[in-house]
């Protein structure tokens, strides 16, 4: 009988591989990673070479000389750029299993979107085994989202998840491990950054970054027009378009609002159609259960609240919304019960 003559730990790791963040889950240690899904790259006379990944990375975002540039490789929640993705992949896992990477390759699960391609997912597959994956399993964000937030997942039981993340809001109906009705939708916490970059430079002729409009996003950003008509207020510095000259102006929370309107109004649309698509059995599940939130989009204010008035149904905000993937997936590492959801890729 052969038996090891050292335990180095799990290597078993899951990974939500999002568009604005990487969570990092490791077996039987938790979420040991969460960082921007951000590059920087360095370009020389060679070979370009990585110069920071996640949050050093993400704050050289529009301050680079001509020689760095700094990429976000995934776009709406799938891999645009696979080298980057790669290599961003790879240094995640070094860092999350630490001197466990010395002996033998993991077994990674990674989230995917459910509206998501099979080459977009063969993509993905690819990136984590050239990153040193030993096998691949994929979980489709909603389930993942479901688990994290503790939903009866495995219950005859119907539950719904809305899951706003930085590239897509998924929507998922799930009863008996198993998705009944999915839904994706490309709009997220990028595309509330980039309204709100729109409507500063419509409204005030100010160009502003994709860190500041998230910054603003944070600060005062708003699902609705608050009750006195304005609400708080940020003052917000930027390059004036027609004098090319630096200015900065105040913006409240009730012009956020407005420049929000569209991208939460196409949230409260996935919803409605998942909701007109459900089974009358499960329908009446979720009208006693309400809604579930999870991701950083969840966290826009009162966002819970528009939903409830739009729909009729109680909605909460799971605890640890932006976490609730990676550690879904985790759970699946941890528990045979939830094997069955996953994919092999």
């Amino acid at each position: 009988m052969n038996f090891p003559l050292f335990n180095f730990g799990s290597r078993d790791l899951a990974i939500d591989l999002g568009t604005a963040n990487t969570v990092v889950y490791l077996r039987d240690r938790g979420i040991v990673i969460e960082e921007p899904s951000v590059v920087a790259i360095e370009y020389g006379n060679g070979m370009p070479k990585v110069r920071a990944v996640g949050d050093d990375a993400k704050l050289m975002l529009g301050k680079t000389p001509a020689n760095l540039r700094t990429i976000r490789p995934l776009r709406n929640g799938v891999i645009a750029d696979l080298e980057v993705a790669e290599q961003m992949i790879k240094h995640f896992m070094t860092k999350a299993l630490g001197s466990r990477s010395k002996f033998g390759k993991a077994e990674v699960v990674i989230c995917v979107p459910s509206g998501s391609t099979s080459v977009e997912r063969r993509a993905i597959r690819d990136a984590a085994s050239n990153a040193g994956a030993s096998e691949v399993r994929l979980l489709e964000e909603p389930m993942a989202a479901a688990l994290g937030a503790g939903l009866p997942v495995a219950d005859p039981v119907g539950s719904m998840i809305v899951d706003i993340g930085g590239g897509t809001t998924e929507v998922g109906v799930i009863s008996l491990q198993g998705l009944a009705y999915s839904q994706s939708d490309r709009v997220g916490g990028d595309k509330m950054d980039d309204a709100i970059m729109s409507y500063v430079r419509r409204t005030h002729n100010l160009q502003i970054g994709e860190a500041t409009a998230e910054r603003v996003k944070k600060q005062i950003g708003v699902a609705r027009i608050p009750m006195d008509g304005r609400g708080s207020t940020m003052v917000v510095k930027g390059l004036h378009v027609e004098k090319g000259v630096p200015r900065e102006i105040e913006l409240t929370q009730a012009e956020i609002a407005r420049a929000l309107s569209e991208p939460v109004a196409r949230i409260v649309h996935a919803v409605r159609e998942a909701l007109e698509h459900t089974e009358p059995e499960i329908a009446a599940d979720i009208m006693d259960a309400g809604i579930t939130m999870t991701g950083g989009g969840s966290l826009l204010r009162d966002i819970d609240g528009v939903l409830a008035d739009e729909t009729g149904l109680p909605v909460q905000v799971a605890d640890n919304p932006m976490q609730c993937v990676a550690l879904g997936a985790g759970l699946t590492l941890e528990d045979r019960i939830y094997r069955g959801a996953l994919q092999a890729a």
